[in-house]
């Protein structure tokens, strides 16, 4: 390896690469360096450096200066293996540094690059010297790509990973919408016009605040073009995002109502201590102010950089006297501190809790023991409300969680209604069954019983209690233990279940009476048999 050869290499890799040459004159000194320490041992002292004019290569063992023969001897085959993945290694770790320094410059600026693999939402973008990653966090709602489409985004972030550069692409960050307008309009990129301000909630809504250096065009209208050609570009690209141009204004007696168009303000209060914006509307402008879930209010305040409140003068009043009413309570502050902390837009104990102690002396005149006084007791009472807020938050998705609970178990029992009807039906069924078999049952022992012989010792005849003094049914036992019937004779069975109901009645008259003028109760087959 000669000299020549070296500098050759070195100038093709610095072109090809973008590498610088030093780093390449240091990459081959220390492939030599390793080559070296395998052939002669790692304690060996060893030195190796390349000229930087002519590329010859200087080697020293020990002190021992090495001629180009050795050195040629020194690289030999399995050394300049080596020697040649310690070069791929510095090359490559140099190729990486230098895409890093160059994305790194363009941060914030948008890219277009082609999709080349979409994996579990997030996209691969080809960006031609290296690949981008877009993870679902960073893209637009509701969008979707596919491998070959092309996309525009932002650099987010660019890092070191091993021997690659990883770079994070972004499509909802809000410099997205500012490099688009430079793109789209003339005027933006050529500094005509200036984004002064940007807000944005990426695939819903956008605000844009913008100015002109120039009093002859007008930098609203040329941000919206001729019938809205110039911002409906650029609303196609961001999936139909709504974007509003707002008029920017050093003051913000003007910019905050311009922030918060299309509602009308009627006026506007200034918090400075606070950097609290108090806007009245009135009652018909208060939804339109506010906008969808708070997103008009919530994009105008990042617009200013001022929070706003918007109320009707009603609420504000109302606030106003609960304030000062709270205030008064509080120990070192009376009635006039009171009023001139409210009108600073001081209207809760949070917003007490954090006034600088000079600010409070100065509006009331107190000391700055007094002042701690007066901050120590809004913190705690701050404190105090926030943790009732918290409990009743808690209190108010515990009553959800049950009544969403409630109405869970209600369904479950409406759809096991129906299996149910068909449990009921069918013991209705078996139960029906059981008492048509009970009836079929009892008429065969009755025509059992009706053809039995009449002298069968009574067992063909109805066992039937009889009345005793008490008036209660008793049953005969004879001497033997076991009950007496009534007469065999067919004339002397029980009450036919076909007869009359009324002699049925009079039979049963007999044998009370029988029973209270003290004559032997009579069976009621007897009875029966006598009033006939």
């Amino acid at each position: 390896m000669n000299g020549s050869e070296i500098l050759r290499l070195v100038d093709a890799l610095h072109r090809d690469k973008n590498i610088d040459q030093e780093i390449v004159f240091e990459g081959i000194e220390q492939a030599i360096l390793s080559a070296a320490r395998k052939h002669f041992g790692e304690d060996a002292e060893i030195e190796v450096g390349i000229n930087r004019e002519d590329g010859q290569v200087s080697a020293s063992i020990e002190g021992d200066q090495l001629n180009a023969d050795e050195i040629g001897e020194l690289l030999g085959r399995i050394a300049a293996q080596t020697a040649k993945q310690v070069m791929i290694q510095k090359i490559r770790e140099a190729e990486r540094d230098a895409l890093h320094e160059e994305f790194t410059a363009l941060k914030t600026q948008i890219m277009t690059g082609t999709v080349s693999r979409v994996d579990g939402g997030a996209c691969t973008v080809n960006l031609g010297k290296v690949d981008g990653i877009l993870p679902r966090g960073e893209q637009i709602p509701g969008e979707s790509y596919r491998s070959g489409e092309r996309v525009r985004a932002v650099i987010m972030d660019v890092r070191k990973a091993g021997s690659r550069v990883k770079i994070i692409l972004s499509r909802n960050h809000p410099d997205l919408v500012r490099r688009l307008f430079e793109l789209e309009i003339p005027e933006v990129g050529e500094r005509v016009i200036e984004v002064r301000s940007l807000a944005r909630e990426a695939g819903y809504r956008s605000k844009v605040a913008v100015s002109s250096f120039d009093s002859k065009v007008d930098c609203v209208g040329a941000c919206v073009g001729v019938r809205g050609a110039r911002i409906r570009s650029i609303v196609d690209e961001l999936a139909g995002e709504r974007i509003d141009i707002v008029r920017w204004n050093d003051s913000l007696q003007v910019l905050v109502p311009n922030a918060l168009q299309p509602a009308e303000v009627e006026d506007v209060i200034l918090c400075p201590m606070l950097g609290k914006v108090i806007v009245l509307v009135r009652d018909d402008q208060l939804s339109l102010a506010i906008g969808k879930k708070g997103q008009n209010v919530r994009l105008a305040s990042k617009l200013v950089g001022w929070d706003i409140h918007v109320m009707n003068q009603e609420r504000l009043d109302e606030q106003l006297d609960k304030s000062v009413g709270a205030f008064t309570e509080v120990p070192g502050i009376n009635a006039e501190l009171a009023e001139g902390l409210v009108s600073q837009g001081f209207f809760t104990f949070d917003d007490l809790s954090v006034i600088e102690p000079d600010q409070l002396a100065e509006l009331g005149g107190l000391t700055t023991e007094q002042c701690d006084v007066i901050v120590a007791y809004a913190d705690e009472k701050s404190a105090i409300i926030e943790k009732e807020e918290i409990q009743a938050r808690a209190e108010a998705r515990r009553t959800r969680e049950l009544d969403a609970a409630i109405a869970g178990a209600g369904g479950a029992k409406d759809e096991a209604s129906p299996a149910k009807a068909d449990e009921t039906a069918e013991s209705e069924a078996d139960g029906a069954k059981e008492g048509a078999e009970a009836e079929a049952s009892d008429e065969a022992v009755e025509e059992d019983a009706d053809s039995s012989p009449a002298d069968s010792d009574g067992l063909a005849g109805e066992v039937t209690p009889e009345l005793g003094e008490s008036g209660e049914a008793s049953a005969d036992f004879d001497d033997s233990g076991e009950q007496s019937t009534g007469s065999s004779d067919d004339e002397s069975g029980s009450v036919e279940s076909d007869g009359d109901t009324a002699e049925a009645a009079e039979s049963v008259d007999a044998v009370l009476d029988d029973a209270e003028s003290g004559d032997q109760p009579l069976s009621t087959a007897d009875a029966t048999k006598q009033d006939e």
